[in-house]
């Protein structure tokens, strides 16, 4: 095993194999470390994510000592049985690249049973391995630009079902109606990391019906406690700290983009840290308090300075703001920055997925983006008091803005790992909370293969084969197959959330962390 630091909260351990990867990602898990937040197997590798500030290396010191034996690895005792119609669009193809034929490919796929490897791309997606060896085909060509929900497909030495309508390059050889994710369930994945699969024939030409979100914030709500949504802007979000945990069914951390200003929001107005908020792009909210109020609100603006005022007066920035029944709060376009985010004492109290009420623009998991004519339930006031009136905090800057990085557990697939710090970025208008896309003289790579999937974290810097080198947000995918060249510090990413498109990067890399 050989165990890299993937930034500065996270451990990449390699293996050899996905026997391997089990059994080391159930050790973990059964030494119950306490800065280990969530556990992520991937093809050949275990990434650790860890509480901001852990010791890594007394961490990997401890995770090379655990007693790990691939070779007793085995299915977690569970068997799921997968009704299939073999009815997929490219199943003679696939037929024709094994030489099975059609049939000989169905036969095969159901004779063999097949293990649940790792999560993947999407909540419920599983990537299954160990079926029968004849299987091995690659992706194809052309990836389509949906792919049916409930699609059984073929890639490389996997099986896989598609749990949600999304892209997808696998080959499809049939359809099954199972459902794979189910939010309000628990556990909410049917397939685990260590269970059984077996593919059975069936003749039930039915598909599984697209489906949306999990959850939505309701449009109507019976709190007198409450805001209601008259504008959203580009566009406006429930954000909390986010639901660590559930990397190993494909759901990420998500939250936040910039979580310091969501704790200060939360601070000024005494809420709990970990209280939801709404996160706001590029300004544009407006909020109306309920006409039922039994006392009037207490609200703090934070991150972007957009200019706020309550029925036409002018209120602050990182101050408290009171709303009366009936008042209205409108946020303008801020000057610097991007994201601003508006706490209300008590926090909104959406319902809560997966213990979280953060939206996950990725894998659909949360509630939906905000729309005019929602309501949104405020919780009870805390018992603390807020203690301060104004908190004198920096505004984001207008100008280049400069991220602390160190090597990433791949920088030896670029050609010259200083010239990421060589170079001055610009963030394209194609950035969202999952990425922000750089553009400037393309990264060259050594290689420009995909790896196997492997676990991402928050802040890792991804080169794709072109070269313009990507750096992962807040809802970034829980694997991914392209070179992490570097890791962005976790502390720096909360600055990173506020850069806008057209402003211009840098990075500097510092030594490895120990």
């Amino acid at each position: 095993m050989r165990v890299l630091a993937c930034g500065d909260s996270a451990l990449l351990c390699e293996v050899a194999d996905l026997d391997a990867v089990l059994a080391l990602a159930a050790a973990v898990r059964a030494a119950a470390f306490p800065a280990v937040l969530d556990v992520v197997p991937a093809a050949r590798t275990v990434l650790l994510l860890t509480a901001p500030g852990t010791d890594l290396g007394t961490l990997r010191r401890a995770v090379l000592a655990l007693p790990v034996d691939p070779s007793a690895a085995a299915p977690d005792g569970e068997t799921v049985e997968i009704p299939v119609v073999y009815d997929g669009p490219d199943l003679d193809e696939v037929g024709r690249l094994t030489g099975l034929g059609a049939e000989g490919v169905v036969e095969a796929h159901t004779a063999t049973p097949w293990r649940v490897g790792f999560g993947g791309f999407a909540p419920g997606f599983a990537y299954l391995a160990g079926g029968d060896g004849r299987l091995h085909v690659p992706r194809r060509d052309e990836p389509r630009t949906t792919v049916p929900a409930g699609s059984v497909g073929l890639a490389g030495e996997f099986s896989g079902i598609y749990p949600r309508a999304s892209p997808g390059g696998w080959q499809l050889i049939g359809s099954t109606t199972v459902q794979l994710w189910d939010a309000h369930r628990t556990p909410a994945a049917l397939l685990r990391p260590g269970a059984e699969v077996r593919f059975v024939r069936t003749s039930e030409p039915q598909r599984a019906p697209q489906g949306g979100r999990n959850s939505s914030t309701a449009p109507k709500c019976a709190a007198r406690r409450m805001l209601e949504v008259l504008a959203t802007g580009a566009l406006a979000l429930v954000q909390d700290l986010g639901r660590p945990g559930a990397g190993a069914t494909g759901v990420g951390r998500s939250g936040a983009a910039d979580r310091a200003a969501l704790r200060l929001g939360n601070r000024l107005v005494a809420n709990p840290p970990s209280a939801a908020a709404v996160e706001v792009v590029f300004g544009g909210l407006a909020v109306r308090a309920g006409p039922d109020l039994p006392a009037p609100l207490l609200l703090a603006l934070t991150g972007a300075p957009a200019p706020a005022d309550v029925d036409g007066t002018p209120v602050g920035h990182h101050a408290l703001v009171t709303l009366r029944a009936g008042q209205t709060l409108r946020l303008g376009a801020p000057p610097t920055g991007l994201r601003t985010y508006l706490a209300v004492r008590g926090g909104v109290e959406v319902a809560a997925v997966l213990g979280s009420r953060s939206t996950d623009v990725l894998s659909g998991v949360g509630p939906a983006p905000l729309a005019a004519g929602d309501l949104l339930p405020v919780g009870p006031e805390p018992a603390d008091l807020p203690r301060v009136d104004v908190a004198p905090v920096a505004v984001p800057p207008g100008d280049a803005v400069t991220l602390r990085a160190v090597p990433g557990p791949r920088a030896d697939w670029v050609a010259d790992p200083a010239a990421l710090a060589a170079t001055t970025w610009t963030a394209s208008g194609r950035s969202d909370r999952v990425g922000m896309r750089l553009e400037g003289a393309p990264l060259r790579r050594r290689d420009h293969g995909e790896l196997p999937s492997e676990g991402m974290v928050r802040g890792a810097v991804q080169v794709p084969p072109g070269g313009e080198p990507v750096l992962f947000g807040a809802d970034h995918p829980v694997t991914g197959g392209y070179p992490v060249v570097a890791v962005v510090l976790d502390a720096d990413m909360d600055r990173a959330a506020q850069i806008r498109p057209g402003q211009q990067v840098r990075f500097r890399l510092l030594e490895e962390p120990r």
